[in-house]
């Protein structure tokens, strides 16, 4: 098999050792008769297939990476272990997709090499277990967190323009081996049905932008105001959640709402928590041993104050903030102590924000004696009502009678036949479409979606023109004074037409260079075959 033009038989030999795990030159190749076999490109068609579906993991990764706290919080429900896991995600992620995407190069080059395509039983053995890992990530994700199909929805509404760009860039660089794959074989079906796939995919990416879709493809006159910010709990990556200093974090990140959780003591002292049970915010282990399993209401006032709601943010470092903590901060958590509603109302109206808040747990059998503690606490504290946000279901119309001022949110969409129009809807953002946040905008209604905590994300939601966002990260989202990007629909337009115009440009240039090396190749083959014939020729006579 003689040299192409361009690859060095060092270089064909480095790359057939990476592939078949064996050090087989170019001239053992030779005799040994290697050649690329059905079933070898078979198996080269695997590896691209497990490439891309691994490089689709990956993008799903980074995009569930907004939601993983929950995770990291359901995961420590059921074992009592705390970890990022989103670490672990990422780490695994990056070594499946490097582990392919090196062979897959390797693979090409040797195409490009004109050398055959083997790969070693423990490549195909490691590409099948690659596949398989992947697919139950996938399964698990579906099974386990199903919401997350539509936030990869909105995040292609968010890279959608990119993606495009950079699949086309990848297609067009497949050219340069599809074109010395075609040059070099002799199966003329082959030819035609490769080079009729690869012009039906390029033909269709070439006409993607005809369907995708951004809300931030927009004129600058026409972007909504910045959101406003609602603290989830609070700061909880700068302090730990629900706690007075989660609060005042809060406020110094300009958020206008402190979203928080009540639970109600034995003793009927309305307090903040999240969790049912105090385990994964307090040392209640530490303290009261064989009662911290208990539910959160099982315990009287006195029995909360004694705990520390603050040290476990130190100890587990629930974000990767907390190491950038000053000396100040850190002394400051550990001082931290479960605060009563009472507590956190008089500091939100001291600094001039409203409080939203859940009443939990509403299954409990005395939720409206929680109800009524928590209306006579609200009543008595002397904060404006309107800065008070009920999220509560349970309940609604005794309070709208008790407390007709406290603004009333709703954890649902309207209904077609509402006979209180609502004022402000609350819900996850992945409910709420574009098009039904621009109609809500429309009539008036105050839209607030939880939890966004990417860039990205924020920016999607900002271009869709939605009112507020309930954040863990307050201190990021605070900085951003304009989207990631925001592109005027000329500008997309031309910046589409250029990608395609170049793209064809490049193809044409490598099916044409290939074809004009593949032609010198051959003619140097035939003059050799020439010369050996005159050689034969001469030493017979």
């Amino acid at each position: 098999m003689a040299d192409p033009p361009g690859c060095c038989r060092p270089c064909a030999t480095c790359l057939l050792c990476l592939c078949c795990c064996q050090w087989i030159t170019a001239k053992k190749e030779k005799r040994k008769g290697l050649r690329t076999t059905k079933c070898d490109c078979g198996w080269f068609l695997f590896l691209f297939c497990v490439f891309l579906f691994t490089l689709v993991w990956l993008y799903f990764a980074i995009i569930i990476l907004n939601d993983f706290h929950n995770f990291n919080e359901y995961i420590f429900k059921q074992t009592k272990l705390w970890l990022d896991w989103s670490l672990v995600l990422l780490i695994a992620t990056t070594v499946l997709i490097t582990y392919s995407a090196v062979l897959l190069v390797l693979a090409l080059c040797l195409q490009l090499c004109g050398q055959p395509l083997k790969l070693h039983w423990l490549h195909k053995t490691l590409l099948i277990l690659t596949a398989l890992v992947v697919a139950a990530a996938f399964t698990g994700l579906g099974i386990k967190w199903a919401e997350e199909w539509r936030s990869a929805r909105i995040s292609l509404q968010a890279t959608g323009p990119f993606l495009h760009i950079g699949i086309v860039g990848g297609m067009t660089l497949l050219a340069w081996p599809l074109a010395s794959f075609i040059y070099r074989t002799r199966n003329t079906g082959l030819k035609v049905f490769l080079l009729f796939v690869y012009c039906t995919v390029m033909i269709a990416l070439y006409l993607a932008p005809l369907g995708i879709t951004s809300p931030c493809i927009m004129e600058e006159n026409q972007l909504p105001p910045k959101p406003a910010l609602v603290g989830h709990r609070g700061a909880p990556m700068l302090a730990p959640e629900n706690t007075l200093m989660s609060l005042h974090k809060a406020v110094d990140c300009d958020v206008q709402v402190f979203e928080t959780d009540v639970m109600v003591s034995a003793d009927g002292v309305p307090f903040l928590m999240h969790d049912e049970k105090l385990i994964r915010t307090t040392n209640a282990q530490d303290v009261f041993q064989e009662r911290a399993a208990l539910n959160s209401t099982a315990f009287n006032w006195t029995d909360l104050q004694q705990l520390d709601a603050g040290s476990w943010f130190l100890e587990r470092r629930p974000f990767p903030t907390v190491q950038s903590l000053s000396a100040d901060d850190r002394s400051q958590v550990t001082k931290q102590r479960i605060p009563s509603l009472e507590q956190a109302l008089e500091a939100a109206k001291q600094s001039n924000i409203s409080v939203m808040f859940d009443l939990r747990p509403e299954n409990h059998s005395d939720y409206q004696s929680f109800v009524n503690a928590t209306l006579e606490v609200i009543l008595q504290s002397g904060i404006p009502l309107q800065q008070v946000l009920w999220l509560p279901d349970g309940f609604r119309e005794q309070v709208k009678q008790q407390a007709p001022g406290i603004q009333q949110i709703y954890g649902r969409k309207r209904l077609r036949n509402e006979k209180e129009p609502l004022l402000h809807v609350n819900l996850p953002y992945q409910d709420m479409s574009s098009e039904e946040i621009r109609q809500y905008r429309q009539d008036n209604i105050s839209v607030n979606l939880y939890v966004v905590n990417q860039p990205w994300l924020f920016s999607v939601l900002w271009c869709s023109g939605v009112s507020s966002v309930t954040t863990n990260a307050c201190q990021v989202l605070k900085e951003m004074k304009h989207p990631i990007w925001l592109l005027p629909s000329s500008t997309y337009l031309m910046i589409w037409i250029v990608v395609d115009c170049v793209s064809v440009l490049a193809i044409l240039w490598a099916f044409l260079l290939v074809k004009k090396c593949s032609q010198r190749r051959r003619a140097a083959e035939s003059e050799t075959d020439v010369l050996l014939t005159k050689i034969n020729s001469l030493m017979q006579e």
